[in-house]
């Protein structure tokens, strides 16, 4: 099946004020946030991407403008079940003040059972963003082939139950997972279970460039395998 490389956004203007932004309109990218987005071609050049998918929010679609620029044949559909979480009565609000309400302990530590007042539960949030996954790999696969990879930006807590989904992880773990602004996941989905390839990468990525040889039945490389060529 495809592979699928995640992108969170790059840093927003709510990530250096401290504010927890959920959906709230007309966050955008601050200038660091800008510059990785113009690494990114670079970074991605090595792969064949078949597609970009991205969330609708601001910062995800000003994430990919230096990449579609640089492949102007890249075709971009948008996709709401991407987008960030809908935290509700918390969205907009200052990530310190949030850290005293009863929730947040619940949200670190038994995400299962979190639901933000006024919007969603963080059960939910998975659900939707793995549908969309799974959705695009069968649509990807049928019109690229089973090697093709294509790139997904979306947001932070979206990407941690992904990987979470991916690893048989439950949800109440993925708090254990960290991914940076611009950061790149890579998961290679196969017939009978994922591959994580990249977890939070910020470096070069070339070496994820289909192979020539390379089964796509799911085996695991016992003892690691020797990496890419």
């Amino acid at each position: 099946m495809a592979t699928l490389i995640l992108v969170r956004h790059g840093r927003s203007t709510a990530n250096t004020s401290g504010v927890l932004a959920g959906r709230t309109p007309g966050v955008a990218l601050d200038e660091r946030g800008a510059a990785q987005a113009a690494a990114l071609p670079g970074r991605l050049a090595g792969l064949p991407l078949a597609a970009a998918v991205s969330s609708p929010l601001q910062r995800c679609r000003e994430t990919l403008v230096p990449l579609l620029e640089a492949r102007p044949g890249l075709p971009l559909h948008t996709d709401e079940r991407i987008s960030e979480c809908d935290y509700g009565d918390w969205s907009g609000r200052k990530l310190a003040e949030l850290n005293d309400e009863p929730l947040m302990e619940v949200v670190q530590a038994h995400a299962s059972a979190a639901a933000f007042p006024g919007g969603e539960s963080m059960r939910a949030m998975q659900a939707r963003a793995v549908d969309a996954v799974r959705d695009w790999n069968a649509r990807i696969e049928a019109e690229h082939g089973e090697d093709a990879v294509y790139a997904m930006c979306s947001h932070g807590d979206i990407i941690k139950s992904i990987v979470a989904d991916a690893l048989g992880m439950h949800l109440d773990l993925f708090q254990r997972i960290h991914v940076d602004p611009c950061s790149v996941t890579v998961i290679r989905y196969t017939r009978l279970r994922p591959f994580l390839l990249r977890l939070g990468d910020t470096g070069d990525l070339a070496g994820l460039a289909p192979r020539e040889a390379r089964d796509t039945q799911g085996t695991a490389e016992v003892g690691g395998g020797a990496g890419a060529p």
